[in-house]
């Protein structure tokens, strides 16, 4: 029984847990439902607590260059201390709420390339924590994001590349630990003056805060630093607005007044 109870505290013939998720699709606001299983091994085992949460690629600049980390948010406790029999089985249905900040990683049944999220169960057992693999989760747009996104794609530009950067945006009520950004290229109509444009929802319950970044080409030379515009989306009224006009009208006086057209 000690050689059992020895191999099991390293990873030999001890527990396991399996997650099975009822849909693999989900909006920020929205909940993700599952099954997690815990199978017992060749021992009995004190179960401290099972908890699971959601794990994204994030990019961090450090001294050496930049690095991509696993970041987890939304974590929750779902379990609480048990004993798992020798062979047994144990299952508990759980239902994770999915931040409204979450980052998206699809878009009208298209990929964002560059963002990765997934939903990891982690059971904590004899004072450690066995991490379960990742399950990937599709997080696609609430209504109020799908205008603004559907606005850019009626005005032409086209998805380039999205990624996750670790930091906080000043002047946000941003709660995760880091951010979404999500690169266009421009229409022929704003080549002339614009690499590229960086889209940021940083969004609540009610409301979302829009912040697009214009990086310039020409750098200094062109005149001053890049445009930033920042706007708040009420997701009640949002279907108000034309966002084609709204987003038509800036990029126009932008040009005119830089001399992009």
């Amino acid at each position: 029984m000690v050689f059992k109870k020895l191999m099991a505290s390293m990873g030999a013939g001890g527990a396991s847990v399996e997650t099975e998720l009822h849909a693999a699709e989900t909006t920020p606001g929205g909940v993700v439902e599952g099954r997690i299983r815990i199978l017992g091994g060749k021992v009995d085992q004190e179960i401290e607590g099972l908890f699971v949460g959601f794990q994204a690629v994030v990019e961090v600049e450090t001294q050496d260059g930049e690095q991509r980390r696993n970041v987890e948010f939304g974590r929750q406790q779902v379990g609480g201390a048990f004993t798992l029999r020798e062979g047994a089985a144990h299952d508990l249905d759980f239902r994770l709420p999915v931040p409204w900040e979450a980052p998206l990683t699809t878009f009208r049944g298209v990929p964002l390339r560059g963002t990765t999220v997934g939903v990891r169960t982690e059971l904590a057992i004899d004072r450690a924590i066995d991490k379960g693999d990742l399950d990937p989760v599709a997080v696609g747009a609430f209504p109020a994001q799908a205008l603004i996104l559907d606005a850019f794609g009626n005005l032409g530009f086209h998805f380039r590349a999205a990624d996750l950067e670790l930091g906080h945006i000043r002047g946000t009520d941003q709660r995760l630990p880091f951010y979404q950004e999500i690169e266009f290229t421009p229409p022929q109509a704003y080549a002339r003056g614009i690499n590229e444009v960086e889209l940021t929802f940083v969004s609540g319950e009610h409301r979302t805060e829009v912040i697009l970044e214009i990086d310039k080409k020409g750098g200094a030379l062109s005149g001053g630093s890049d445009a930033i515009r920042r706007f708040t989306v009420e997701h009640a009224g949002a279907h108000q607005t034309d966002w084609h006009a709204y987003l038509h009208g800036w990029f126009q006086e932008l040009g005119q007044r830089r001399g992009w057209f």
